[in-house]
């Protein structure tokens, strides 16, 4: 190889450039940079030196040259207009070094909170996944990290609550319910919920309204109203999981919540007067099973009570029909308005003013006097 360059600048002093003429006069071997014929300079030579003196290699010329445009020929200022250092150097070395290792701090060292995880990309290929705590990574562009926060409890609401917007859903027994319920969702496997779903809220949305709607298709209208709502908030959530997983979504789904469950606007108030009509008919009947159940607790008290008679009776019967006589003529005379005296030389008190004051509405009828109503009392 050095024997062959060695021939180059015989063979290129021997033939004329596109420049000018030869290089072997003054002006051909760099004076000027011209050829005999005062043509342009050759850009293949380098100028002519004084014999001994040894200039700049190549690299050096081109750093030369960089230097100079990004200092704007401010001749010998630094990398970008940086100053050169006291001892002539330029810094721009010092400036890439500093970009290099912020470069390389920024994209290798990776802090992964203790709710997160960190899912790395090996040129864009699924790597590995990054447990809490401080990671080191390859540099970018080669790995990538995403940290993903697998806590967080995310909430979509489906349907709304006011009355611009409905949500109708059709029950089992062909009936049409304005229904608003929000879903609760985290993510469980960071890896799948980046690369399998391409929107995972979308998802998680499209599922659960599918999956509400298969579950109210075979409930009745009054369990969906809410006599059934917690059986049909745990049957959507199984039903969800279940489809979520056979999509390897990677998400877990935290629980379904019934926020209304109303008829829809154009009915509604039909609908509220024959719900009334019917609380009213359940209520008459709650009054009515209470009242059954008392007269009955009551009949089977009295049943116990006379079964209990019926054994002292017969153990001893006529001292118990002597006092059931006692009872009843208790009870009967209880209420009747009669005075009984007894004789044998025994004055009793009588309360006079009070019969008085009873027997006066009937006496102008009778056409007896006051006296005479006490008299007969007397005599009885």
């Amino acid at each position: 190889m050095k024997r062959i360059f060695g021939w180059m600048p015989g063979i290129a002093s021997m033939t004329q450039g596109p420049w000018g003429g030869k290089n072997d006069g003054p002006e051909g071997s760099g004076g000027k940079g011209r050829g005999d014929d005062g043509g342009p300079r050759n850009p293949w030579t380098q100028p002519s030196r004084p014999t001994g003196a040894k200039g700049p290699s190549a690299i050096e010329e081109l750093l030369r040259r960089g230097r100079e445009s990004f200092g704007q020929g401010g001749g010998g200022g630094g990398f970008g207009g940086l100053p050169p250092r006291a001892s002539g150097k330029a810094l721009w070395p010092i400036a890439i070094g500093i970009v290099l290792i912020l470069w390389l701090a920024l994209t290798c060292f990776h802090r992964v909170g203790p709710q997160e995880r960190g899912v790395v990309t090996f040129l864009g290929k699924y790597s590995r996944t990054l447990s809490p705590g401080i990671s080191l990574t390859l540099p970018a562009p080669l790995e990538n990290v995403a940290t993903v926060d697998v806590e967080e409890i995310r909430t979509i609401d489906i349907g709304s609550a006011s009355a611009e917007s409905e949500n109708l859903v059709l029950t089992g027994d062909q009936n049409i319910i304005d229904l608003a319920y929000s879903v609760r969702w985290n993510i469980r496997n960071p890896e799948l919920y980046l690369f399998q779903l391409s929107d995972p809220d979308a998802s998680v949305r499209e599922v659960a309204e599918s999956a509400m709607r298969s579950v109210l298709a075979s409930v009745s209208l009054d369990d969906a109203l809410g006599a059934g709502r917690t059986a049909i908030e745990q049957q959507v959530e199984q039903r969800m999981q279940e489809i979520l997983d056979g999509y390897r979504s990677g998400i877990r789904i935290q629980g379904i919540a019934i926020k209304q469950a109303d008829p829809p606007t154009a009915v509604n108030d039909a609908f509220k007067a024959v719900s009334a009509a019917q609380q009213t008919a359940q209520t008459y009947l709650n009054e009515a099973r209470a009242a059954a159940q008392q007269v009955t607790a009551k009949a089977q008290g009295e049943a116990a009570s006379f079964d209990k008679v019926y054994e002292q009776y017969k153990l001893s019967p006529e001292v118990t029909r002597r006092r059931m006589y006692y009872e009843t003529m208790e009870g009967v005379l209880s209420n009747v308005d009669k005075t009984i005296v007894e004789g044998n030389n025994v004055t009793p008190y009588l309360p006079l003013p009070e019969l008085k004051r009873r027997a006066q509405p009937a006496a102008p009828a009778q056409g007896t006097s006051p006296q005479g109503a006490s008299n007969a009392t007397e005599g009885q």
